[in-house]
């Protein structure tokens, strides 16, 4: 009798969890209203601020407004679709994010400021390729070593190629033989 009754504990507390963990459309729609609100308020806190700091604030702002409604779709329809554009939004907030404080340097220190920040953007993207790739349910586990493969193939090759781009923008600053040998150390170091 006392382990039956210790079942049905176990079974009732096990039924709540899952229901407490399920988000309802008033839940959802309440969660998004704050996200909203949240973003409202950050960008008035940018208002105070001047020249490019008020615009990196302003792309801080709006990139974390997107990451949590897209953490918030994430937990209110929980699919590998919804996760990888969580990874997805965090990469491109934090690419927006970097370009915009690249705005305070000039000439050759911001060109490669910017390539600095699109590998690192590729990169996050890649990654979350690969992530998604690894996530993804499938009852044939060669075609899923397969399908991880290939996309660890395709995120490294893309991986690569952003940072050779970067590294040859290093090399813009520079002339003649300094140059030359420069390109040729990140032709040689990323493959190309």
């Amino acid at each position: 009798m006392t382990h039956m009754r210790n079942l049905m504990a176990l079974a009732i507390a096990g039924l709540l969890a899952t229901s407490g963990m399920a988000m309802t459309k008033e839940e959802h729609s309440a969660a998004k209203n704050r996200i909203e609100a949240d973003y409202k308020a950050a960008k008035a806190q940018c208002d105070t601020l001047k020249d490019n700091a008020k615009d990196v604030c302003q792309k801080e702002a709006k990139g974390n407004e997107k990451v949590a409604k897209a953490e918030l779709e994430a937990q209110y329809k929980p699919s590998d679709k919804h996760t990888y554009k969580v990874h997805e939004a965090r990469a491109d907030a934090n690419y927006e994010v970097a370009k915009e404080k690249c705005d305070d340097l000039s000439g050759n220190a911001k060109d490669v400021c910017v390539k600095d920040a699109k590998a690192a953007h590729v990169k996050a993207k890649e990654d979350a390729k690969v992530a998604k790739a690894q996530a993804k349910p499938t009852n044939d586990m060669a075609d899923k070593r397969a399908d991880v493969a290939e996309a660890k193939k395709d995120a490294a090759e893309e991986k690569r190629e952003a940072d050779y781009k970067a590294a040859k923008e290093r090399c813009d600053s520079m002339s003649g033989d300094t140059k030359d040998k420069c390109v040729a150390d990140a032709k040689r170091m990323y493959a190309q």
